[in-house]
């Protein structure tokens, strides 16, 4: 007699690609979504884009800064810088000066 094997899914079978499934998900979703996903990765990118022209901004003020005291020192006296200062500090002009407001 020949007998016809019938294949058919028992429930730990179905429960084993259920369980495959349901796990292939999860790391699908973390992979994107998660803290350490794709996503989250680009964001990351974009904001240390946006921190280091920041840095930049702030390089170049520190040596504006850096370079007008310098220039204020007892070293090296920039006359017309003090000038400038002290005009601007104490709101005064002298007789020859147009005010423009």
């Amino acid at each position: 007699m020949a007998y016809k094997k019938t294949r058919k899914m028992g429930l730990s079978t179905a429960l084993f690609f259920a369980v495959v499934l349901a796990l292939t998900g999860y790391f699908v979703f973390a992979a994107i979504q998660g803290d350490y996903g794709h996503l989250r990765r680009i964001q990351v990118e974009a904001e240390e884009r946006r921190l280091t022209e920041q840095l930049r901004g702030l390089q170049t003020q520190r040596a504006e800064i850096e370079n007008k005291a310098y220039r204020l020192s007892d070293e090296y006296l920039d006359l017309d810088l003090l000038d400038e200062r002290a005009r601007k500090v104490l709101g005064m002009a002298r007789v020859d000066d147009v005010i423009i407001r």
